[in-house]
């Protein structure tokens, strides 16, 4: 058996503590991380290719945006309190990591998974199901609670020194945090979920679309962390930009290709259309630009643009209601 492994690397604590630990004995490693739309990543800051920088492996990135898709709509063992489908999502790792395996000629993976620390996807059972379902049973080696797991087949070989291992189980993570600390781990992100599908208020907005939208489009999913989002009808949402950065990103996505809304003669939100318009959606979008915007005492005046390129200018006088609005909000 080569002392060789393939590590899962989210970015997290307990991911970054299974990388160093087996890192410490000796085991070549190489990191992979599974990219996808539903990952709350700040602009700039990627921690999974700081943890394996300062550890010290290579990593490979696996963008997989549309089979995650495919599981939020259909997950095959369910979703957990929210719209998050762990067991399927972990699986699907857990595959990418396997063809990984081969390709580096490595004996085993490695997981940062601790026992009972996650309700669905992280007790015993279910531990051992994702490993056969993977088709790797006693291949999944999870330094953090090893010790009250049976023994992998790397520890049974001798390939990994299995007292150097940790008996951990649970949600506490002061004792990560002690052990981070002690072997100088300082990349790795915050312990709080990284995963929008565990944010309620993120779920409300997917399963808004998820309801509206058959199938799930990679480009619809990405814009509903934009913006404030109002379902009019089940055909037609109004997304409205917050600030300059979300106009232009919002004019990157629908300009020319939905109907489009802009404040002509003074500073305001910008609103993508996404589904049917008609004259009432152009009298909503009016009023809710000139409610978030700046607009003159003589009116605002209001840039239609569709995507057949027709534009035309209209005047609003008044806001919209905030009950209304409020309604409308998702």
């Amino acid at each position: 058996m080569e002392k060789r492994a393939v590590v899962l690397i989210s970015g997290g604590l307990d991911s970054a503590l299974a990388a160093k630990i087996l890192h410490d004995q000796g085991v070549e490693l190489i990191g992979l991380h599974l990219l996808h739309p539903f990952l709350a990543l700040a602009p700039g800051n990627f921690p999974a290719r700081e943890v394996c920088r300062e550890i010290g492996i290579p990593l490979r990135i696996a963008y997989r945006g549309k089979e995650m898709l495919r599981l939020v709509e259909n997950p095959r063992f369910g979703h957990g309190a929210n719209l998050n489908p762990c067991i399927d999502c972990r699986l699907l790792e857990f595959r990418e990591a396997k063809a990984l395996m081969a390709e580096f000629r490595a004996s085993f993976i490695v997981s940062g998974e601790v026992l009972g620390q996650r309700p669905m996807s992280q007790r015993r059972e279910t531990l051992f199901l994702m490993d056969r379902e993977a088709g790797l049973p006693g291949l999944v080696l999870r330094p953090l609670s090893a010790h009250r797991l049976p023994p992998t087949l790397p520890e049974k070989e001798g390939i990994v020194e299995r007292e150097k291992l940790y008996p951990w189980s649970g949600r506490e993570r002061k004792r990560q945090l002690g052990l981070a600390r002690e072997l100088g781990l300082q990349a790795f992100s915050s312990p709080a979920g990284g995963c929008l599908l565990t944010d309620p208020n993120f779920c409300v907005r997917l399963s808004d679309l998820r309801e509206n939208s058959k199938p799930l489009e990679l480009g619809e999913v990405k814009l509903l962390r934009r913006g404030r989002h109002f379902r009019i009808n089940p055909e037609t949402k109004l997304i409205v930009g917050r600030n300059h950065q979300e106009n232009m990103i919002l004019r990157a996505y629908g300009l020319n290709r939905r109907p489009y809304y802009l404040p002509d003669n003074f500073p305001g939100p910008e609103i993508c259309v996404r589904g049917k318009n008609s004259p009432e959606i152009r009298e909503l979008a009016g009023m809710i630009i000139y409610r978030y915007g700046k607009p003159p005492e003589a009116g605002a005046e209001i840039r239609e643009i569709l995507p057949s390129g027709e534009e035309k200018v209209f005047t609003v006088t008044q806001t919209i209601e905030e009950d209304k609005l409020e309604r409308m909000r998702i």
